[in-house]
């Protein structure tokens, strides 16, 4: 465990807690929220994906839009990173491409929100097995 040496620690701290219980809260409901999966694998890493998750988990906190943003592995796109899966409640998830923070904004504000479809949209190359 570590020590506590200021206030700032004490404050990062009940900050890091409060956003893990808020995480813990949401995930009861997924079907409800729009999900959002940014690929974090090394190729998504190395073309920014950090950079996007960082992002995308600021703006919808400040948009006041109820988001779950979690990272995940690979998706299988490598030559589209970094991508992204969007998960509107009652809908199939959407696949994003050649995410920046631009990209993201532009997601956030007409698909997110709204339900517009942009450009980008990787197709689905495979069959799911029920």
């Amino acid at each position: 465990m570590t020590k506590i040496k200021s206030l700032a620690d004490l404050k990062k701290m009940k900050a890091d807690l409060q956003s893990k219980i808020a995480l813990r809260e949401k995930s009861e409901n997924p079907e409800g929220r729009v999900q959002v999966k940014v690929a974090m694998a090394t190729c998504g890493i190395a073309s920014g994906a950090k950079e996007v998750m960082e992002f995308l988990v600021e703006e919808l906190e400040k948009r006041n839009i109820d988001a779950i943003v979690t990272q995940t592995g690979c998706m299988g796109y490598c030559y589209a990173e970094p991508t992204i899966e969007v998960t509107l409640p009652n809908q199939e998830p959407v696949v994003f491409g050649y995410v920046d923070k631009k990209k993201a904004d532009d997601i956030i504000e007409k698909y997110i929100k709204t339900g517009e479809l942009l450009e980008g949209i990787i197709p689905v190359n495979y069959e799911k097995i029920d």
